[in-house]
């Protein structure tokens, strides 16, 4: 059909902003801290296919493999099969899910009885059972992880709201109330979405819609096309390192060559390590999703919707075996730790492109603390994303404090941890000073969070990077600080790995410090002005007037 230009453009608005009402929804129904405070989760329409359309401005990471994660459902349970109250649900990262904990539901939006579109969202759910609460660290395959479920249908009616499913998710969880309120809370965000388009559907009629979703995908292809022709052709290549395997072993490399031909682009990772017996592996779909929004990041604009047409004018490719397309069972749970050395990796050879509009390495890590403590009343788990500071550009500092470009979580504000746990208490929650690295623009500044342990039997596990290697600058800029963590028992002070579990008791103190990022541009190049309102701020510990930052 041919479609009006007006209706288009208040068809495909009204469809972004659903995904944003979506994912309000879905945050604002959640029971976790993570989701409800933290916003790890993410919503998205899709067409009848399963083509991502529109997507909520949450996690990059989450959302950029949809489609990949809808596929496996649809060919196990085909879309021409689905009925009112269907939906598919998945979270195995060996059939499109990224890592257990990200449980992804999709549900079908009828109208007048013809499937017009999928509502779709992704949590992050603290505790999805496991050998451990929330993250089990000694995990040497995916079983030891937790729950998984495989590409799936469902029905509301029959098998949630009490039925079968629902019981079987609650009854291997610790935390089922949570996890079933932060589902259900994805059922919200969804329903949401499906009676947005409804009403485009009732104003403009179904195939004006669908025409419009179809028409929006070509769109941002078309966007991408044109971004990636404006850079240089030519083969690029960048690396980046993990601090170690987690299971006695050295350094593991992630390594891209960045192929730019005209108005497409090929990421090959060929001679990155293969993979480890840590849970650090990346599903392939979660290194898709980390390349493809370093691409998107780099190259374009922000007003292109992140669609599945964004994806089109790229491929990339992973060894099979390797950190970064493993062989099952291999464990996953801290895919984020390999992902965003993706990211990074993409982000140093796209530098030798286009340099004016990269940044530097920034921390660039999930820091995931879990405190956990069982009572007569049951488990509580906490687990927050703790950021770091953002590697500088040709025109701007880093940000501080804040979480990874793939991540995009918020900070769990100290009073609602208060309200919600009671074996522990943050002490003192500041930015690291002088943890920038140094640079005409300076990298942002990295994190500090110092719990008191108030009960005895707590336990601890935390996963995270850069306590060694520390994130690097570009053109002349310095490395951000690196990270550490230490328990304070007794006036004694024990430092930890970076990848670690342990019992607490009353009286400990936990100091998680995450890193900064790199600097851009020599550090003598840096104005006068900038060294003096870092001082100022005491961003930095050196007085007005001291001279370059170093």
């Amino acid at each position: 059909m041919a479609l009006n230009p007006a209706d288009y453009a208040v068809i495909s608005q009204a469809l972004i902003a659903a995904t944003h009402e979506m994912g309000a929804k879905l945050v604002r129904s959640a029971y976790s801290t993570i989701v409800r405070e933290a916003s790890d989760a993410s919503a998205a329409l899709l067409d009848p296919n399963g083509q991502a359309v529109a997507q909520a401005e949450l996690m990059i990471q989450q959302l950029g493999s949809l489609s990949a994660t809808f596929g496996p459902c649809a060919e196990h349970h085909p879309v021409d099969t689905l009925v009112e109250g269907d939906f598919y649900i998945n979270n195995d990262p060996y059939h499109g899910g990224q890592h257990l904990p990200d449980v992804f539901i999709f549900s079908p939006v009828f109208f007048e009885g013809e499937l017009v579109a999928f509502g779709a969202t992704v949590a992050h759910h603290i505790d999805i059972g496991g050998g451990a609460p929330g993250l089990n660290v000694n995990a040497r395959e995916i079983y030891q992880e937790g729950l998984i479920i495989p590409p799936s249908r469902y029905n509301l009616d029959d098998d949630w709201n009490g039925g079968r499913l629902e019981r079987l998710i609650a009854t291997n969880v610790r935390v089922p109330d949570q996890t079933i309120g932060d589902m259900n809370a994805q059922f919200a965000g969804n329903a949401t979405g499906a009676e947005r388009v409804r009403q485009l559907c009732r104003k403009f009629g179904p195939e004006a819609v669908k025409e419009t979703m179809a028409s929006l995908i070509d769109y941002s292809e078309r966007r991408m096309r044109a971004a990636i022709a404006a850079a240089p052709d030519g083969v690029y290549h960048g690396e980046d390192v993990i601090d170690h395997d987690w299971a006695g072993g050295g350094p593991v490399h992630v390594r891209a060559a960045v192929t730019i031909d005209g108005d497409e682009v090929a990421i090959d990772f060929a001679g990155t390590s293969d993979q480890v017996a840590s849970n650090m592996n990346s599903p392939f779909a979660s290194t898709v999703a980390a390349a493809f929004g370093c691409v998107k990041a780099a190259l374009t604009s922000a007003d292109i919707p992140y669609n599945a047409g964004s994806t089109r004018p790229a491929t990339v490719t992973a060894p099979y075996g390797s950190l970064l397309n493993p062989k099952p069972p291999a464990p996953v749970r801290a895919r984020m730790t390999a992902t965003n050395r993706v990211f990074n990796a993409v982000m140093k050879a796209l530098a030798q492109a286009v340099p004016e509009k990269v940044i530097a390495t920034g921390f660039d890590t999930t820091t995931g603390p879990y405190l956990s403590r069982r009572s007569e009343a049951g488990y509580k788990v906490y687990h927050e994303v703790i950021g770091g500071g953002y590697g500088a550009s040709a025109r701007a500092d880093g940000c501080s404090g804040v979480d990874g470009p793939l991540g995009n979580c918020s900070n769990v504000p100290v009073e609602s941890l208060d309200m919600d746990f009671d074996f522990f208490r943050v002490r003192e929650y500041s930015l690291i000073q002088d943890s920038g690295g140094g640079g005409e623009f300076r990298g942002g500044l990295g994190i500090r969070r110092r719990y008191e342990i108030l009960a005895d039997e707590v336990q601890y596990a935390q996963y995270g990077d850069r306590f060694r290697f520390r994130p690097d600058g570009l053109f002349g800029g310095e490395p951000g600080a690196a990270a550490s963590c230490n328990i304070e028992r007794d006036g004694e002070i024990t430092e930890l790995p970076c990848k670690e579990s342990a019992w607490l008791r009353a009286g400990d103190v936990l100091t998680v410090n995450t890193g900064g990022g790199g600097g851009y541009g020599a550090p003598d190049r840096r104005s006068a002005g900038r060294i003096d309102d870092d001082a100022r701020q005491r961003r930095t510990s050196a007085r007005p007037g001291s001279g370059p930052f170093r």
